[in-house]
């Protein structure tokens, strides 16, 4: 499988060089951040329990919602960053740098504000039917919202080298911000009781301190020349990074609504424990995915360099490549889902309960996304997305009633099968609007 896969990544192509270049450094940094990944959840589950651990996921989860309203700003400055440099204007790729972070700022130092104002006057008790302290819950929010909003700033440098067809580099640096966290949440069950504060201390200040480390080594080194400074700001670029990063918000609080309230409905309908045991299912099956991003986030870029210079032949030959490595995982997935039990078992013991149909539920749902995720991010690239952001729309508007519909009938396994319906119907469209733009027939809002 290995040398089928090599086959299919052989190119003399200078873009594809760089592809491959950054894929095979992406798993080797990829194969830390899963064990990484597996390990915390065991330790983070000991030191609190399985229920706390529900509420500790559902409320990271509600926290990280304040991420999607970046405006599309992230998305958006991806794509312009790597047009200016495909352009060889490095004047206006450092304005765009300058630019994007004194927005964030604004725009999060806002977010900051208002929800710390508003975080008191919530009973995160009653949103979730649990019966931990208040108090508490809300001070874990609080740490959150402070790390989640300091890091978005932060992550400029990051989505920086992505721009750049760099995404390996870009991951180590979650990787590591990961890496510290586990390493202090090992300390905290040596030294503490368990308490929700510290993990939130733990996963959301630690990355930032790296992220913050990172991006001084970045601006004073190998991209000083793209270096923030108050004479490159442009307010009038803002415009032109949110025209295309609107599109890209309308997508994120569409998918917010679609995805991101799972958790909620879960601890309300189920209790905090299916929180749980859906997060443990899924991140076992997510896997495959992780695996399959690695190999699609250089593309990313790629194809907006390849758009802007009209490369289609190097285009479609990236689609065909692409498909039959999703085959060859699907494949795996299959192996993985045939070993869940005894992998389970291993992995966190009799402290989570994963059944069959949940096992089942979640492998379809993983597949789907990595089949989905193949299209969006080419589109993405070219930033042709007007008819996903159409799409995800419109599925925002039933999707919550109807995950509360199927999770009464069918517990977690009717909310999976929800979400992949939505990634099946992207897929499709998608698939259809990717082969016209590349056979040169698209028009009307498949073109936009």
């Amino acid at each position: 499988m290995n040398t089928r896969l090599s086959k299919l990544w052989t190119s003399s192509n200078e873009r594809s060089g760089k592809a491959k270049k950054n894929i095979l450094a992406s798993f080797a940094n990829k194969g830390l951040a899963i064990i990484i990944s597996l390990l915390l959840v065991p330790v983070t589950i000991n030191y609190l329990d399985a229920e706390q651990y529900g509420i500790w996921l559902t409320l990271s989860s509600i926290v990280a919602w304040i991420s999607y309203f970046d405006v599309g700003l992230g998305h958006g400055f991806r794509n312009r960053f790597a047009e200016a440099l495909a352009k060889g204007d490095n004047l206006l790729a450092r304005k765009y740098v300058t630019t994007t972070y004194v927005t964030l700022l604004l725009v999060f130092g806002a977010i900051l504000i208002i929800t710390e104002l508003a975080n008191p006057h919530i009973h995160w008790d009653t949103l979730l039917k649990v019966s931990v302290s208040n108090e508490l819950l809300q001070g874990v929010v609080s740490v959150l919202l402070i790390g989640v909003c300091i890091s978005f700033v932060l992550n400029v440098a990051s989505i920086m080298l992505s721009a750049d067809q760099k995404p390996a580099a870009s991951a180590m640096i979650t990787t590591a911000g990961q890496g510290l966290a586990l390493l202090v949440i090992y300390i905290l069950t040596l030294t503490t009781q368990g308490n929700m504060r510290y993990i939130a201390f733990a996963l959301s200040w630690v990355p930032c301190l790296v992220l913050f480390a990172v991006s001084v080594f970045l601006f004073r080194k190998p991209y000083r020349h793209f270096s923030p400074s108050l004479s490159s700001l442009d307010f009038g670029l803002v415009r032109s990074i949110i025209g295309l990063g609107g599109k890209f918000f309308v997508i994120q609080i569409s998918m917010l609504l679609i995805f991101q309230m799972v958790n909620i409905i879960l601890s309300r309908v189920l209790g905090p424990e299916a929180v749980t045991q859906y997060n443990v299912a899924y991140k076992y099956f997510s896997i495959t995915q992780m695996a399959f991003n690695i190999i699609l986030s250089p593309f990313w870029s790629a194809y907006t360099e390849a758009y802007v210079k009209r490369d289609f032949d190097w285009m479609r030959g990236i689609h065909r490549k692409l498909v039959k490595t999703w085959l060859i995982l699907l494949a795996i997935n299959v192996l993985l889902l045939m070993v869940s039990p005894w992998a389970f078992h291993i992995w966190v013991g009799d402290s989570v309960s994963i059944t069959w149909p949940i096992a089942i539920a979640m492998m379809l749902y993983l597949s789907v996304l990595s089949y989905s995720n193949m299209y969006m991010i080419l589109l993405n690239g070219i930033g042709k997305v007007l008819l996903q952001m159409i799409i995800y729309v419109i599925c925002a508007c039933f999707s919550i009633p109807l995950c509360y519909l199927l999770c009464g009938r069918w517990g977690i396994a009717g909310v999976v099968l929800v979400l992949s319906g939505v990634y099946l119907l992207q897929a499709v469209s998608a698939r259809i609007q990717l082969g016209r733009i590349l056979q040169g027939t698209c028009t009307g809002i498949m073109d936009r």
